[in-house]
């Protein structure tokens, strides 16, 4: 795996709302075609807007090259909660997840949890890669989606 040392990983602003949306939809699109959502691409945009980047600790990855910056990644904590972390589809695999999970570690020393659906294996590798152990399996009812799920934990 190559390292993006052209990415800059920052806190997301009001202005990278509309760009950091358009990361998690290409995302999801590409890394789960099998999950149904539940929102459309307006109110994904919405809920960026007015409560992720506003509300959430909300960091991007952000390519550095003059003239041409764009928003390449997003990962959103919400206490111990590593509640979103995702790559545009063409920048999986060059080290940028690994920059974002050594940030949340660092952001959340005591330890951190997330959810992720079953469907999404290359999740699970990269996750467990880094330390965190699945430690329950729903049925899915318990989100949006109606998508089975895992939790996992990372403790230091």
């Amino acid at each position: 795996m190559s390292s993006e040392s052209n990415v800059t990983i920052r806190r997301a602003t009001a202005p990278d709302a509309a760009a950091t949306a358009d990361v998690w939809l290409r995302s999801f699109a590409a890394a789960l075609p099998s999950v149904v959502r539940p929102r459309s691409d307006d109110e994904v945009r919405e809920y960026f807007r007015d409560v992720v980047v506003p509300l959430r600790e909300t960091w991007v990855a952000e390519t550095t090259d003059p003239g041409n910056r764009e928003i390449v990644g997003v990962m959103v904590l919400n206490g111990d909660l590593l509640s979103q972390l995702y790559l545009a589809p063409d920048r999986r695999g060059h080290g940028i997840g690994d920059r974002f999970v050594a940030l949340a570690k660092e952001r959340g020393p005591q330890g951190l949890h997330l959810w992720t659906f079953q469907v999404n294996k290359p999740a699970h590798r990269f996750y467990e890669r880094h330390g965190f152990v699945a430690v329950e399996y729903t049925d899915g009812s318990g989100n949006e989606e109606r998508e089975p799920d895992v939790r996992y934990v990372w403790r230091p």
